[in-house]
């Protein structure tokens, strides 16, 4: 298989596996046992999320392991089987003007990948914009909540569809801030049964120039 085409075909695969890209419901599996709620006849209005107040943006800075996620995505809930354990490395610039830089580390076929982006700064605090060719494909990213010293969570919208994010210091997190995660998960319509959780263990450190993607 021709190079350009082996390297578009991991950029899909892990734009998906990682929630990049929010494509059709599916019904997915759950992190822990619990009693699936009872079905409503009429569907609650998600609740709109602000940022998480007072946000101080460079203590966001360094690495952080991404924990569960909560995600319609039909591929990721087909194929979230072959998820690795992932991390997430956070830039921030001294300058207000300069975008944060995001690099995400993780394997596909036991290969080590890295994902570059950009986080532009917008005039509210805790909200970014990852921007994509057609404006109206761009991904609204938002800092729901985070203590900067363990766990973060970011709600990530893109073409009226969501998906939300827990991120941790470390591998290990508390139960309260998994509950919490749930709790803010629901409120966005997105139920036990789409959260996923990701591997603790085989995480990448580095990765060469040849396999590292650069999302525009």
């Amino acid at each position: 298989m021709h190079a350009g085409m082996v390297r578009a075909c991991v950029y899909l695969s892990l734009v998906l596996l990682l929630g990049f890209s929010l494509w059709e419901p599916v019904d997915g599996r759950r992190t822990r046992y619990k009693p699936k709620p009872k079905p409503t006849s009429a569907t609650k209005p998600v609740e709109e999320i602000p940022p998480a107040p007072k946000v101080r943006i460079d203590e966001i800075s360094g690495q952080w392991y991404l924990l569960s996620m909560a995600s319609r995505c039909k591929y990721l809930m087909e194929h979230g089987y072959k998820a690795e354990g992932t991390i997430i490395k956070l830039n921030v610039p001294s300058s207000q003007k300069d975008p944060i830089e995001v690099s995400t580390l993780t394997k596909l076929n036991f290969q080590c990948w890295e994902i570059k982006q950009k986080y532009q700064k917008t005039n509210i605090p805790g909200r970014f914009l990852l921007k994509a060719n057609l404006p109206a494909k761009n991904t609204d990213v938002t800092i729901v909540d985070t203590d900067y010293s363990s766990y973060i969570i970011l709600l990530y919208k893109k073409l009226g569809k969501s998906s939300l994010k827990l991120y941790g210091r470390s591998p290990k997190i508390s139960d309260d801030i998994v509950d919490k995660f749930e709790d803010i998960a629901r409120k966005q319509g997105l139920g036990l049964e789409t959260v996923f959780q990701f591997p603790i263990y085989g995480f990448c450190q580095s990765v060469d120039k040849d396999h590292t993607l650069v999302m525009a």
